[in-house]
């Protein structure tokens, strides 16, 4: 496979990583996915990677990378189905995500984008970068 699929979804796209990323992979990720931003003019960017089960630090950086991008294209990051130990090399790694909400799944992670374009206020812990949503 040379490109990841990226699906969108309203106002939304949509990245489900399903195979093992190598870098070059990652680059055209992240090239695709800003063009898809600039082209459509999407608001949320949701990334599932609960099918990786390790990340390196390249693939850290590309998420961040594809945070900060999507900041400045006026749209919010959400990373759903982080495995422990996925989470847990990030940590060991140094990575932390800046810009980069999580969340459990991906229907969480649509709630927490649609929480964001709405407006609503932000609670403590709910919304800020690198954020679990636990509830």
């Amino acid at each position: 496979m040379d490109r990841i699929p990226i699906l969108k979804l309203g106002d939304a796209l949509l990245v489900t990583i399903q195979v093992d990323m190598h870098d070059r992979l990652a680059t055209a990720l992240e090239e695709d996915l800003t063009n898809r931003i600039a082209t459509t003019g999407a608001r949320g960017v949701l990334i599932d990677i609960s099918a990786l089960e390790i990340v390196d630090s390249f693939i850290g950086r590309m998420l961040d990378n594809i945070a900060a991008v999507s900041r400045v294209l006026d749209a919010n990051t959400v990373v759903v189905g982080m495995r422990p130990a996925v989470a847990i090399t990030l940590v060991e790694l140094g990575l932390e995500l800046n810009g980069v909400k999580t969340a459990l799944n991906v229907e969480r992670g649509m709630a927490l984008l649609q929480h964001h374009r709405s407006g609503a206020p932000e609670q403590a812990g709910a919304m800020g970068g690198a954020d679990v949503d636990d509830d």
